[in-house]
């Protein structure tokens, strides 16, 4: 709230925006000084929030600034990585004033620039079966109501006015330029619209931007738009109405609103984000993808062709670059060569790796600037950057692992988001109305809580959401969206998708399951948080064998057999097996608190598959003798690894349940077994080499035997903060 009403006061007074950075500014001095770590990635992001929006700030600001932020260089991650990306926009925007507004309203509201084709979108999916339907009216009827008012031309009205006003401050006129763009037509709006962003854009992509050359372009531009006369006025101080300069708002982005019924949703939903700029230049490879298919085991087909192609380089037809060779010797026996029958597809080396779906570890904010994302493939830049936000509990994030785990191994047979799309995912949770009791809260917010722990700003601004939406959620809906709206929860979501930009991972779990009918197929799912496993009933056979000649202990339970791998501090493969009479399993991904070991990562960090641990709690029954006779005990075991195997060995059969979702249960199991979930591209090629020996074959397949981890992003402010 405190960080709210901070913005909206810049809103509704620009003129107190140098005032506000120099506050902000002397609490960033004051927390380096004092150590005050936990405080310096808020007051970071609220400056560069100011900054980005504010007009009128002086070049000593930006440079004080820049300064602590180079400061900061020097500290452990994550606070060298924010204050290294604030440095790169505070050094673009304290030589082109206006850039990170321009971009970032261009790329949110998806208005066409040949100059910045960078395009956003923010998908909210909410599952209708597990949030209330006043809250998804709630939630819909206030992003309606706050894009209604942000159409085309107003967003375009609202980047030529941020431009003039931060380049020429006090020199210009403020409301005769607003006046002005109100009243021309959409031609001349546009004409206007690109020669700013055509100034903009050329200046800060300068090696050496200029300030003075910037500001004489737009100079040109003003004095176009109101006259030389007016503009004349307006360098001397003209009018003494000048003095409350109208504020210029930053529109939210681009909402749109999901409900998650169908398993594909979120791949056609990108697809759909894809399709309406097929206009763009991309290469032979990827134009040879079907982007209308939406099956999602539907492999590439494969065609036979008759090949002219003698296989000689002589015969091939010259390029339209090369120029014709002299004859010789040499070059006519290069000629008779044999070409070779397959041409070597040139992929990055590390293509596949997760951390190439999201864009290369650039520090630049994730609207794909200028050396942003960059390309994967020639030809095809990464212009499209998808912002999923799922709303909900630790059940909905089992269905975004299942949808995420989806999309990557279809990636394997389809490779057509990848290169052209950054998918980012970002999470507010909202537990259930229906759960009055606290107990019940934590148990389907676990991750929440953990995010909360690993970042304060992240717990203070987006875990504190779930009252404020279901307190709107209980108002009276206000159908007109005329009137001017200052809502509340949109900003925040606004805020939260666009500052956090340090993603947190956490690892997938694959889950195998053998049920005791023999005629059904072993089930393969993946779960992210949690798999719970409980004894079901016992079907005894008719022989007269039951609990009450068994003893009343011996009924309860089933006989386990778990077999594991010891999670050991020097990473050594330790495999144990125990055999034991248990009445449930808990297989828990997030650990409880901060001690109980790494089951996430920071992006700075190396993930290995090795260190990623489940936290198994075995609840066993326990058989002891003493004078007063046969007594029987429940004892909690607990101990963490990454690979577990459990069977029943009696007539009790189990059954599952993933991500404490009961959509997502399995009966009548009789052996399972969990590993994590490795990335299915890292699985998809296979490098063949027939013409190494076998000594060489074995020992590139131990290198490429283990595969790398399955890891899913969320995004947060800081990411984890050690």
């Amino acid at each position: 709230m405190w960080r709210w009403s901070l913005h909206k006061k810049v809103e509704r007074d620009p003129r107190k925006s140098p005032a506000l950075v120099r506050i902000l500014l002397r609490e960033l001095e004051k927390a380096e000084s004092e150590d005050l770590r936990h405080v310096i990635i808020p007051l970071l992001h609220t400056i560069m929030y100011v900054l980005t929006k504010a007009t009128g700030i002086t070049e000593e600001l930006y440079r004080r600034t820049y300064t602590f932020c180079t400061k900061l260089l020097t500290l452990p991650t994550p606070y060298c990585t924010v204050a290294l990306e604030c440095a790169i926009q505070l050094k673009t925007e304290a030589a082109v004033p206006g850039t990170l507004y321009q971009r970032m309203v261009i790329a949110e509201q998806n208005l066409m620039s040949e100059l910045y084709p960078y395009q956003e979108r923010v998908f909210l999916f909410v599952d209708p079966e597990l949030v209330s339907a006043s809250v998804c009216s709630a939630l819909l009827l206030e992003i309606e109501a706050a894009q209604t008012q942000q159409t085309p031309e107003a967003c375009m009205r609202h980047v030529v006015s941020h431009a003039l006003q931060a380049a020429l401050g006090e020199a210009c006129h403020a409301a005769a330029l607003q006046k002005k763009l109100q009243a021309s037509p959409r031609r001349t709006l546009e004409m206007y619209f690109h020669a700013v962003v055509a100034a903009v854009e050329q200046m800060a992509n300068e090696p050496s931007p200029s300030r003075a050359v910037h500001l004489e372009r737009l100079e040109e531009i003003y004095c176009s738009l109101l006259g030389p006369l007016a503009a004349a006025r307006g360098r001397c101080g003209g009018d003494p109405l000048q003095d409350q300069p109208p504020s210029i708002p930053l529109p939210s982005p681009n909402i749109t609103f999901h409900l998650w019924t169908d398993e594909e949703q979120l791949w056609k939903e990108l697809v759909l984000f894809l399709r309406p700029r097929s206009q763009l230049r991309l290469s032979a490879d990827l134009e040879a993808l079907d982007l209308h298919g939406l099956h999602p085991d539907q492999e590439l087909a494969r065609v036979s062709v008759l090949s002219t192609d003698s296989g000689i380089e002589r015969d091939l037809p010259p390029g339209p670059d090369e120029s014709p060779a002299p004859s010789s010797p040499e070059l006519e026996r290069a000629g008779l060569q044999r070409k070779g029958g397959i041409k070597k597809r040139t992929w990055p080396a590390d293509l596949w790796l997760p951390g190439n779906w999201h864009g290369p570890p650039g520090l630049h904010r994730r609207t794909g600037g200028p050396g942003g994302d960059g390309e994967l493939l020639p030809g095809v830049s990464r212009v499209h950057t998808a912002r999923v936000l799922v709303l909900g509990d630790d059940r909905m994030l089992g269905r975004l692992a299942q949808a995420y785990h989806t999309l990557r191994k279809r990636e394997t047979q389809k490779f057509c988001l990848t290169p052209r799309l950054s998918l980012q995912l970002y999470y507010i949770p909202m537990l259930a109305p229906e759960e009055p009791t606290v107990s019940r809260q934590p148990e389907l917010g676990e991750l929440a809580a953990f995010l909360g722990r690993a970042d304060r700003w992240y717990q203070s601004t987006v875990n504190t959401l779930c009252p404020a939406i279901r307190k709107l959620a209980e108002m009276t809906p206000c159908f007109d969206t005329s009137r001017t709206v200052d809502p509340f929860i949109l900003d925040v979501i606004t805020y939260y998708v666009r500052m956090g930009t340090q993603p947190i991972y956490f690892q997938i779990y694959t889950v195998k399951i053998f049920f005791s009918d023999l005629s059904q197929d072993p089930a393969e799912e993946v779960f992210l948080t949690e798999l719970k496993v409980k004894i079901q009933d016992s079907k005894f056979p008719k022989d007269g064998f039951s609990p009450k000649r068994r003893g009343v202990a011996e009924g309860q339970g089933a006989e386990l057999t778990i077999c594991y791998q010891k999670a050991l501090l020097s990473h050594r493969a330790r495999e144990v097996t125990v055999s034991m009479r248990a009445t449930g399993l808990v297989l828990k991904a997030i650990p409880a608190n901060d001690t109980e070991g790494p089951a996430h990562f920071a992006r700075t960090a190396a993930p290995a598959t090795d260190q990623m641990c489940l936290n198994v709690t075995v609840t066993e029954v326990v058989k002891c003798s003493n004078l007063a006779g046969r007594t029987f005990s429940i004892v909690t075991n607990t101990f963490r690894t990454a690979h577990i195997q459990t069977q029943s060995q009696d007539q009790r059969l189990l059954t599952l349940s993933l991500d404490k979702d009961n959509r997502r249960t399995f009966k009548d199991v009789v052996r399972f077994e969990v590993a994590p979930c490795p990335e299915p591209c890292s699985r998809a090629h296979k490098l063949k080499a027939p013409w190494l020996s076998s000594h060489q074959q074995k020992a590139m397949e131990m290198v490429k035997s283990k595969p790398k981890p399955l890891l899913m992003p969320i995004n947060t402010f800081s990411g984890i903060i050690q």
